[in-house]
């Protein structure tokens, strides 16, 4: 009995049991992937994390584009210096305002300054080499949202091949149970005709109730799937049931399939534009001890009236700046981001291997489930020939109760486990598939 309740449960997700006979909804695959688009929350996560990156490359625009501020200050100063040179921009001064008693004692004077100043980068060469490593990432991180996607609707289909392994599971057991309360009644029947021994009927009821837990671990078990589906499809599992619109087939179709690693995988791409990255911020590092070139601009109104506008001026121009040097930290910078790409190009490989080895893994385990499918296909035929005879003989008298128990027992076994190692090959199918995607 450990190995049938092993062979319903393999596969489950959650742990944790639901009532059954809640609302059933039945639905398709292709409506599950439909709504593992729109729903899924880690699919959401992956592209807010996408537009993040796609937000940090917008703000390297700053490059090319200018900074434009707008200010208007208030002043009321004593300080000498400051009074003249607010005069001074008011276009304010008289030849009394030179008098020195008046330079160095002024009285108190007010200024209102309406000011625009615009800044433009001219010529940046490590911050082109900065927007294009911002680019990479972004693109990296469009691709990981790809790969996150195609990884949730591998997810899916898996639990909807498991909502379907557990709903044959309960049909399976449920037939048993019907064959097993009419093998019941029969032995009922010899035992009032004194035909069989009371241990005889003892055995036989033990039988059916082992079927009827069975069964009711197997309704449990259909909950489960059905709720991880939900918690995939961001719905609320309360109160409803998912039900496969389509069957587990008891057979499976053999194609040929692609084995070899693609680089053109999305997980392997995003990798590739993650080292990208990282090659562009050592050129960033390095195009820092270049000089820059940025020009300059304000345009300025003046007066002791608030928005007044009574004198004016403008000023231009353009400023070549070279750091010469700022303490080793542009040499550390460089040699971080050198570290960091070759960690990075490192892990890509690392990561490519791994796959590889993913790979070979599941293309043997793929030969493996279609060997297992067609052994125990035939093993539960001959367990239904098998329990047949037994049966006929036993209604003749020809076969002891435990006999009989023992043929119906493996039967149901043999056809739990054939189903398991159909859902298992169309999975591991699946699953190559999707390495080599």
């Amino acid at each position: 009995m450990k190995q049938i309740s092993y062979i319903i449960f393999t596969g489950t997700i959650l742990s944790s049991f639901f009532g059954f006979g809640q609302d059933t909804l039945s639905i398709s695959k292709n409506e599950l992937i439909q709504k593992l688009s729109d729903k899924n929350l880690q699919l959401k996560i992956a592209g807010k994390t996408y537009e993040s990156s796609k937000a940090d490359y917008h703000q390297s625009r700053a490059l090319f584009l200018p900074n434009i501020t707008a200010s208007h200050t208030g002043i009321s100063t004593t300080n000498p210096l400051m009074a003249f040179g607010s005069k001074l921009n008011q276009a304010i001064l008289t030849p009394m305002d030179f008098n020195p008693d008046l330079l160095n004692n002024p009285a108190r004077t007010q200024n209102f300054a309406t000011k625009f100043e615009i800044q433009q980068p001219l010529i940046n060469i490590d911050g082109l080499y900065e927007r294009q490593a911002a680019k990479s990432k972004m693109e990296a991180f469009q691709l990981q949202t790809q790969r996150t996607k195609e990884y949730l609707e591998l997810e899916v289909s898996k639990s909807y091949m498991q909502l379907q392994l557990a709903y044959k599971a309960v049909k399976v057991l449920e037939k048993a149970n019907a064959t097993g309360k009419a093998n019941l009644k029969l032995v009922e029947n010899y035992f009032k005709q004194g035909m069989l021994q009371k241990t005889d009927l003892l055995n036989v009821q033990v039988r059916v109730n082992e079927i009827e837990n069975q069964l009711q671990y197997a309704k449990s078990n259909m909950q489960n799937a059905s709720d991880y589906l939900a918690f995939l499809l961001n719905e609320d599992s309360n109160g409803k049931t998912y039900k496969p619109t389509e069957e587990l087939e008891n057979s499976i179709s053999v194609e040929a399939i692609n084995t070899s690693l693609s680089d053109n995988r999305k997980d392997i791409q995003a990798m590739s534009k993650s080292s990208e990255a990282y090659a562009k911020i050592i050129q960033s590092s390095k195009m820092a001890f270049l000089p820059r070139l940025n020009a300059f601009g304000s345009y300025e109104m003046y007066d002791k009236n608030f928005l007044g506008t009574s004198a004016k001026g403008y000023l231009v121009g353009a400023q070549l700046s070279w750091n010469v040097f700022d303490g080793y930290k542009s040499i550390g910078k460089f040699e971080k981001a050198k570290a960091e790409y070759q960690k990075s190009d490192t892990e890509k490989e690392q990561y490519k291997k791994q796959s590889q080895l993913e790979l070979n893994k599941t293309n043997r385990q793929l030969k493996d489930a279609e060997n297992k499918v067609n052994l125990s296909q035939e093993a539960f035929e001959q367990s239904q020939e098998a329990y047949r005879i037994r049966q006929n003989r036993f209604a003749q008298g020809l076969e002891k109760t435990t006999d009989l128990l023992q043929s119906e027992t493996q039967m149901i076994q043999k056809e739990l486990e054939h189903l398991q190692s159909v859902f298992e090959y169309n999975f591991t199918k699946q699953y190559l598939q999707f390495l080599t995607k």
